[in-house]
């Protein structure tokens, strides 16, 4: 196994499930754990909300019982909930989610950049390795998953829609100059996307250069977490 494979995977991912809890249910116990209005929290309700209307199945069964079109959705899932348990367990997530935990009690900071900033995480850090996590696991490679790239984007595609539904302040509580306007249209899920399909790409390829690889990866951890905590500046 190269050196980016053994940094980058948490416990478990890569590996067909066992014994472990669906992705669903580890999410629900999340929930129950954090107080309402927590940043990170925000980001999981929100999430949880659009996974149980559109695959309440995610992760439950075992590998032989899936099909491959699934797994990329399931390794994404288990990306995120890889770095909040790490936090809520007090040890350090990746970079592209740090910014969440100073910030995730700021007044300044309203529900709808928590909930987008975890969005720019998942997309711009754990969706890029879930695409190589799931070729190691199926001995494919990117292009043979294009296809379920784009079935993952339409449910962060819904899963942005919900969370502008539901957190995204109506106009009687916005002024015409508020800055939370020009913060969440300066931020778009597409561009994201692109952006991970080529990072997935450049480390796929990168795979036998062990070194180069792991670099590629912080960094994109990094970018991902800088555009991240742009996010959480405070409009009010």
């Amino acid at each position: 196994m190269t050196q980016i494979e053994q940094s980058a995977l948490p416990a478990g991912v890569g590996d067909p499930p066992t014994g472990n809890p669906p992705v669903i249910e580890r999410m629900r116990q999340l929930r129950s754990r954090w107080p309402y209005g927590d940043g990170v929290a925000v980001f999981n309700a929100a999430y949880l909300e659009v996974v149980e209307r559109v695959d309440p199945d995610l992760g439950r069964g075992g590998f032989d019982d899936r099909e491959a079109a699934a797994l990329l959705g399931v390794r994404c899932a288990e990306r995120y909930l890889s770095a909040a348990e790490t936090a809520t367990a007090g040890g350090l997530p990746p970079e592209c989610w740090r910014p969440l935990l100073p910030c995730r009690r700021h007044p300044g900071v309203r529900p709808l950049q928590f909930a987008l900033s975890g969005l720019q995480a998942h997309v711009g850090h754990d969706l890029v390795l879930a695409v190589v996590d799931t070729c190691r696991t199926l001995g494919c490679a990117p292009p043979d998953l294009e296809g379920e790239f784009e079935r993952v984007g339409d449910l962060l595609a819904l899963l942005e829609e919900r969370i502008h539904e539901d957190l995204m302040p109506g106009p009687d509580l916005l002024r015409i100059a508020d800055p939370l306007t020009h913060l969440v249209s300066s931020w778009s899920l597409e561009r994201a996307r692109e952006a991970a399909w080529s990072a997935a790409l450049v480390l796929w390829r990168l795979r036998g250069f062990p070194s180069l690889a792991e670099e590629f990866r912080q960094q994109t951890d990094a970018g991902a977490g800088l555009v991240g905590r742009l996010l959480l500046t405070p409009c009010r």
